[in-house]
């Protein structure tokens, strides 16, 4: 068992503390330096197991990631409210102290996509898009600029100010759309989308993130393709893990680590075929490619570094 006397784990503990003892998330001296502390510690690759922890650190997990969930929507509405107050707000993105790591993880995300896809996307749907939907912009605006964005968040005061973002835009506006509903009551629809992204945060613990899951395979079309965020090692302090068992109804085509400042892992999956079997049993078992390869990807933006992934299956077993 991993416990409290693995220094990372009394480091991580220690952060949790402080940030859970905090008046407010909103963004601030404080809470800017504790929450930067926190990635830092988390970020470097680590071999720490999560599911290993014992109970008051898994605990403790489960609220971090919560907490960190709250900071991240309130920097987000910060910014956005910033960005809304200009004339053309997509000018002034690297406003943003983030920015840059969607850039590049946008970029990731395009190129593994691209591996698995041969046409461009007409249809995209981003569940969990929230007030400052930058992967839904900047991959519209550099990399599927014909495709149209359909973003996806239970709360109105977000997609309004994600609204106010694009709308000077003469091209986003008539490409971005803003769906105020829970994903969970959105059935049809969803068979209309090429692809679907599912950001980390909707559903932050595993049976929430699960539930979203088959209620995806239930509903989206056959052949179409989910790409998810997760985390590994020490960043599973910070984002849920989604695992290879938890897409029931698709077929796992790759995961991948980045071990740059980029946090998430991006897990892309393709929903299974309509058969017989499939209709009679619609979430059956997850088929999973043999091994997972070790990958450089370049792009203009950074050098992304993927590590290893060991054998799924052996993961499974």
């Amino acid at each position: 068992m991993v416990c409290e006397k693995d220094p990372l784990v009394q480091k991580v503990c220690e952060l949790y503390e402080q940030i859970s003892s905090l008046e407010s998330l909103k963004p601030s001296k404080d809470v800017n330096m504790l929450f930067t502390q926190l990635v830092v510690t988390c970020m470097p690759p680590s071999p720490i197991d999560v599911t290993k922890l014992c109970k008051r650190i898994q605990e403790i997990r489960s609220k971090l990631i919560r907490l960190c969930g709250e900071a991240e929507g309130l920097l987000e509405s910060h910014f956005s409210a910033i960005l809304g107050s200009y004339e053309n707000p997509l000018d002034h993105l690297n406003i943003f102290p983030y920015y840059c790591n969607y850039l590049k993880l946008s970029q990731l995300e395009f190129n593994i996509f691209s591996k698995h896809c041969s046409n461009v996307p007409s249809k995209v749907a981003f569940v969990g898009s929230g007030p400052l939907p930058l992967t839904s912009i900047v991959l519209a605006s550099f990399h599927l600029t014909t495709t149209s964005f359909h973003n996806y968040d239970i709360d109105p005061s977000a997609n309004s100010e994600a609204l106010q973002l694009v709308s000077s835009d003469p091209d986003l506006s008539e490409r971005m759309f803003f769906h105020t509903t829970d994903i969970m009551e959105v059935t049809n629809a969803l068979k209309d989308y090429d692809v679907v992204f599912l950001a980390a945060l909707v559903g932050m613990d595993k049976d929430a993130k699960v539930q979203v899951i088959d209620h995806l395979a239930k509903f989206m079309a056959p052949g179409a393709l989910l790409m998810l965020r997760s985390a590994h090692g020490a960043r599973a302090f910070l984002y849920p893990v989604v695992d290879p068992c938890d897409l029931r109804g698709f077929e796992v085509l790759s995961i991948f680590h980045p071990t740059d400042e980029v946090i998430n892992s991006v897990v892309i999956a393709r929903k299974f075929p309509m058969t017989k079997h499939s209709v009679e049993h619609p979430l059956g078992p997850t088929k999973l490619p043999n091994k997972f390869f070790d990958i450089e990807m370049f792009n203009p933006l950074n050098h992304v570094n993927l590590m290893e992934e060991l054998d799924i299956e052996e993961q499974l077993s």
